[in-house]
């Protein structure tokens, strides 16, 4: 069985109004993020685009220990494919040496945490995992498809001075300062496949031209990501940049020339015949 997602679409101060054709009007407010979720369910992963034009907050997600201590149902992987980034297009994921606890805290309070973020050049294709404990912040120019966990839960560290919340106490607790990111490098599966980013939480396969049934189950469905050209699966065209989950067999053609992306909980390929 294959659902369309719906979408949610949400403003924020490091939006855009340019949003790339395809994906619809601003209204005016900075676009900064477009969720598909099904209407209340509790799925494992959720699917969003984010689009900037500053940079977003240093900020820290829990890991599931952390989150269900604190009462929520999981903690926050994520995973970032650049779909397009301007000539000053940056990321930060990780910090770029160890600190302790207090210093992470002083260098919040400060600001001076923006330079002890590992910042990097992005371009379109490049992909990272970043897992929950990970300090990070996007910068201005990017279009991003990001896979995470199903989770809501953000702590941030600094934030440019915006009027908004800060999280310090939670976000030091969470943040492991030891994590090293590095750029995900696609590993080829098959003629049709690779693996575009894979953790321990999730994987996030790419599909190019051919054609293959796989099964997703209730309890292991797979999110069905067109990115470009033409794509079916049972019969139904997929077209960017909607997003579907599917459950049960799903017989996905890719035509020429065009790109899928098939995300799925765990670590474990699926079987493709």
């Amino acid at each position: 069985m294959l659902t369309k997602l719906q979408q949610h679409r949400v403003s924020k101060p490091w939006g855009r109004t340019d949003v790339p054709e395809g994906f619809g009007p601003s209204d005016g407010d900075p676009l900064g993020e477009i969720w598909f979720q099904r209407e209340g369910a509790d799925d494992p992963l959720l699917i969003k685009y984010l689009f900037t034009s500053e940079r977003l907050s240093v900020q820290v997600h829990p890991d599931d220990a952390a989150a269900q201590t604190a009462g929520l149902a999981r903690g926050k992987d994520e995973a970032w494919i650049v779909l397009s980034a301007h000539s000053n297009g940056e990321l930060g994921i990780g910090l770029r040496s160890p600190v302790s606890p207090g210093e992470l805290r002083a260098a919040a309070m400060d600001g001076s945490i923006v330079d002890l973020v590992d910042w990097r050049k992005a371009d379109a294709g490049d992909a990272y995992y970043s897992p929950a404990g990970t300090v990070h912040a996007l910068g201005p120019g990017l279009t991003v498809l990001e896979v995470q966990q199903n989770s809501d839960v953000t702590y941030r560290l600094y934030d440019y001075g915006r009027p908004r919340e800060l999280h310090l106490d939670k976000g030091i607790d969470a943040a492991r300062s030891d994590l090293v990111i590095e750029k995900v490098r696609e590993r080829e599966i098959d003629q049709v496949r690779s693996i575009a980013v894979a953790g321990p939480k999730f994987t996030v396969e790419r599909w190019r031209s051919g054609a293959g049934t796989f099964d997703a189950t209730d309890a292991e469905p797979a999110w069905l990501i067109p990115i470009k050209g033409t794509i079916a699966a049972d019969g139904q065209a997929l077209v960017a940049p909607d997003v579907w989950i599917a459950e049960g067999r799903a017989a996905v053609e890719v035509g020429p020339d065009s790109e899928l992306l098939v995300a799925y909980e765990g670590t474990r390929l699926r079987a493709v015949a």
